[in-house]
């Protein structure tokens, strides 16, 4: 059996490749992360004592600390917080705001929270979870820094319609903060029959849990989509872990953000499955597979190949997105997200300050001057002063939606552009998504 390629022997066939394909290498940090990604076990977690994080070891090997601060301040706003001899919790960053030393651009502040809650039963355990995300709702419902948005709490008993949209039985129920302060919301069932679905009836059945806001930073004057995907397990008095939504998730992608969490992290990692990475892999082969032939999305597949290949030992094809993921257009997939983000914050009974909504869109516009040239600049440019204009007018919903929705579009078809672009001149990606087009 012939030996692997060294670090040094993949680092110059990336160089190759790279000079081909017009993408810059920062060879020295390329050498570094392959020496190290060649030295590590998948599974292994470890601990930056300085700065008092930690998660699996090749997920910190993409994490700077330099926003930690930054990180930190917005997980206070996000976290649920523990309750004594009750509750217990870990909060992480996850998705591209823990890969932030090569993702300088991400879309969103992402967080992952493990909340492992002690009851005599499942039932008074579910009960437990409804307190405290009605709790974190109401007291993060609207500040000067944020804006809860959505909450994805309970799953529907049946299938129906609720304001005209149809849903499936088993799908989750979106709350936003009216709903919950009023404890229901009202759908249709099969028959048309409208029928209220209770909160506190719903816990039994929370399924997939997640919080979204809007938050703002005063001293960068940034807007950001912050999100909290729960992953709820229930521990019963003779030590039992039972994850509520009937899946325990991984961790393979978090970068955990107390060290004090550490005896509730490993109580937990220790009931994730054996195959747990096959899984890991799977899903995202899934995901990929849905945003180059479905929903296309050539940034967001690329994202996840990034994290299959680091994952099943493809370094080479891992390193070449890494230096994808620092090129300047990149920066446009942020804007994306931005936009949506800056009318969320402008919606009516926002309390954050017209002044850093409109200094943010000020920033992507300026971004887009910086990266764009030609016709395309021009158009997205003319699209965001239009935006701004209508920032005056909170009362303005709709034309700003439709502006946001058009100027999205235009954005992500350059996004698109540019990823496919360089994903399919390196022969092995382009095989590797041929793969899964044809159902490999």
């Amino acid at each position: 059996m012939s030996a692997s390629p060294s670090p040094r022997e993949d680092l110059e066939r990336i160089i190759e490749s790279a000079k081909r394909l017009g993408v810059q290498i920062d060879e020295e940090e390329a050498l570094q992360w392959l020496t190290a990604m060649a030295a590590s076990q998948a599974d292994e977690v470890q601990v930056d004592a300085k700065h008092g994080v930690y998660g699996q070891r090749i997920s910190l090997l993409d994490f700077s600390p330099q926003d930690l601060a930054y990180f930190r301040e917005i997980g206070k706003i996000v976290e649920i917080p523990d309750r004594a001899g009750a509750v217990e919790t870990a909060l992480a960053l996850s998705g591209s705001a823990a890969q932030s030393k090569i993702q300088t651009h991400p879309g969103d502040c992402d967080f992952f929270e493990r909340v492992n809650i002690k009851a005599p039963t499942r039932e008074e355990a579910c009960k437990i979870l409804a307190d405290v995300i009605h709790d974190k709702a109401m007291s993060t419902r609207s500040g000067p820094t944020y804006r809860l948005m959505e909450v994805k709490f309970g799953t529907y008993p049946f299938a129906g319609k609720r304001e005209g949209q149809a849903f499936k039985k088993g799908g989750f129920i979106s709350w936003n903060a009216d709903d919950i302060e009023k404890g229901s919301v009202w759908v249709e069932d099969e028959t048309g029959k409208a029928v209220a679905l209770n909160w506190n009836e719903v816990a039994n059945d929370p399924g997939w849990t997640k919080m979204d806001w809007v938050v703002a930073h005063p001293p960068r004057r940034t807007l950001a989509n912050a999100s909290n995907n729960l992953d709820v397990t229930w521990e019963s008095p003779d030590g039992e872990i039972v994850p509520l939504d009937g899946q325990l998730d991984p961790y393979f992608q978090e970068i955990y953000l107390e060290a004090e969490s550490i005896p509730l992290f490993t109580k937990i990692a220790k009931h994730v499955a054996a195959d747990a990475i096959d899984g890991y892999v799977a899903q995202l082969e899934h995901e990929v597979k849905k945003y180059i032939t479905e929903h296309i999305n050539y940034g967001k597949a690329a994202k996840r190949m990034y994290n299959v290949f680091r994952m099943n030992g493809r370094y080479v094809e891992a390193a070449y997105l890494r230096e994808l993921f620092n090129e300047p257009a990149t920066v446009l997939y942020q804007i994306a997200s931005l936009l949506r983000t800056v009318d969320e914050a402008s919606l009516p009974g926002s309390d954050i300050s017209p002044e850093t909504i409109a200094e943010q869109l000020d920033t992507l516009i300026l971004e887009v001057v910086d990266v764009l040239e030609g016709e395309r600049e021009k158009e997205i440019v003319k699209r965001l002063l239009r935006l701004r204009s209508l920032l005056a007018d909170r009362a303005a919903v709709k034309q700003r939606q439709d502006e946001v929705t058009t100027a999205q579009d235009e954005v992500m078809q350059v996004v698109n552009d540019f990823f496919y672009e360089r994903l399919i001149l390196l022969p092995s990606i382009k095989e590797y998504m041929d793969g899964l087009r044809a159902g490999g």
